[in-house]
């Protein structure tokens, strides 16, 4: 372990009803709007007008993109748009743009969109000679400065913070032909799985009005006020419930047979008594009835209630049971292809492949389970440094780069939430780098602190680069400059929280 500062603690069917609700088989009741919406998104159009004027003059397109959800999400909305356009168009994921991956754009004349980054990396476009006329960036990122005036659609100039590359993708999509309607249920995958929907439990703006779209065509169905889990739709409830730290919910949060006593203190079983019941199927009665209870549990303890709900966004053209079924958990298929080097499977999956790309995520998803498993006991076996304004781990070689940020977010609910959570890790295939990647929450967040900024300042700094959001960042940075890096984060962080930050609250 390198010498670092601190001490370490331990730590179905359905049919609208005249009101124009519609409900399941099981008396499911849902909430539908009517037509595909007519956006106003506040100044972006112009953007999205001429990226759609831009890509209607090429004929043969380089889409490159990243290997999360919402990357996965933007390159399968814009490759399948392009295609109905008769352009040739071909694809090319990228972990990160950086000098080492930059050698993976191709040097070629076609046209190259960049999606899901390439805000933050002008730079690297300029050095590899690319033509400002011969390139798009649809990102949701903050730019950088560049000599070059690349063309960009991005919602961050506009004030549209809760809004992912896959909804801007979708945007210029529905602008080059309305009939991409059906492309809606992709954006709203991508939307949920860079946790757009998290600060409000629900997606807003024009993210929400892209659910409108989906809703129209008859691919999404809306649940509102859902219970805020993951796993509402493939997990036994109990486990469902017991995985719920947020509200922390005493007797059942990190409790399996709690859970399990708390639902059969209500005598609600299954249709047998023997099989698990999975919260999606429940009659709406049922639901209600547990949401109830929830509630009162909360009071009863002196928690608030209101992130006991959320929104939920579900595909009626899925199969029940099964992870595709529903936003939240078909983003994390996407994202276990993605961090398995297999971001193109998941991109079949986005366009409609249920045969052989969907038996191999199915098996990476395991898989990715298994080991974000491990990485989780492992920190909290290892226990994290806590210093005054972060807490942080180095793991070595011992788990893949790609699943260290998930391992942050998942292990922060069990640490100090309060502080953001830095997990380091070494590259296997750069000796020479560390990636970083910090997590925190809407909580921490609201206080004034951007894990962007201080990730982007200080690998800079050191002669890196990173950048990502306020909640989530990470960076790329020198092998050996990881004590500085927990030092210079941990001062950025002091800032950001004192008064006289900007964006104290």
């Amino acid at each position: 372990m390198i010498g670092l500062p601190g001490v370490r603690v331990n730590s179905r069917s359905h049919q609208t009803n005249k009101s124009g609700h519609a409900e399941n088989r099981a008396g499911t009741e849902y909430f539908f709007t009517s037509k595909c919406a007519v956006r106003d998104t506040m100044g972006i159009d112009a953007e999205v007008a001429k990226a759609a004027d831009m890509i209607h003059d090429q004929q043969e397109v380089t889409i490159i993109s990243h290997i999360d959800a919402d990357g996965i999400s933007s390159e399968a909305i814009l490759s399948q748009a392009l295609t109905r356009e008769g352009i040739v168009t071909k694809s090319v994921f990228v972990r990160q743009l950086e000098p080492l991956t930059m050698h993976q754009v191709p040097e070629d004349r076609t046209f190259k969109i960049f999606t899901d980054l390439g805000a933050g990396q002008q730079n690297l476009l300029l050095e590899k000679g690319l033509d400002s006329e011969n390139v798009l960036i649809i990102d949701h990122h903050v730019s950088q400065p560049c000599a070059t005036g690349y063309f960009q659609v991005n919602c961050i100039p506009h004030g549209l913070l809760k809004l992912s590359a896959a909804g801007l993708a979708y945007l210029v999509a529905h602008k080059l032909d309305p009939d991409n309607c059906d492309l809606a249920k992709i954006a709203v995958i991508g939307n949920v799985g860079d946790m757009m929907a998290r600060e409000h439990r629900g997606l807003t703006g024009p993210a929400r009005e892209i659910v409108d779209d989906g809703v129209s065509h008859g691919s999404i169905l809306v649940r509102p006020h859902d219970l805020n889990c993951y796993g509402t739709s493939t997990r036994p409830l109990h486990v469902c419930l017991a995985y719920m730290d947020d509200p922390f919910i005493t007797g059942i949060s990190n409790n399996v047979h709690g859970a399990r006593r708390f639902l059969k203190k209500m005598d609600i079983q299954g249709n047998d008594g023997k099989r698990d019941l999975i919260w999606e199927g429940l009659p709406f009665p049922e639901r209600k009835k547990i949401m109830s209870a929830l509630v009162e549990q909360l009071m009863a303890n002196g928690e608030p209630f209101d992130r006991l709900f959320c929104e939920t966004y579900l595909f009626p053209g899925e199969n029940e049971g099964e992870p595709l079924r529903n936003a939240q958990e078909f983003a994390t298929v996407l994202n276990a292809c993605g961090r398995w080097a297999q971001p193109g499977i998941g991109s079949a999956i986005c366009r409609g492949d249920r045969s052989v790309a969907y038996r191999d995520a199915k098996k990476m998803l395991s898989n990715h389970r298994a080991v974000i498993r491990e990485l989780l006991q492992y920190i909290l076996d290892k226990g994290v440094i806590e210093i005054s304004h972060l807490q942080y781990i180095h793991v070595g070689n011992r788990f893949p780069d790609t699943i260290v940020g998930i391992g942050a977010g998942m292990a922060l609910s069990k640490l100090n939430s309060g502080k953001p959570i830095l997990i380091m890790c070494e590259l296997p295939e750069d000796p020479s780098l560390i990636k970083a990647s910090m997590r925190t929450t809407e909580r921490v967040v609201a206080r004034g602190v951007d894990l962007q900024e201080v990730a982007s300042r200080v690998s800079t700094e050191l002669g890196g680069s990173g950048g990502g959001h306020k909640i989530a960042a990470g960076a790329y940075i020198p092998r050996g400059s990881e004590a500085r890096f927990v030092i210079r984060a941990n001062e950025l962080l002091g800032e950001q929280h004192s008064p006289e930050s900007p964006g104290h609250r």
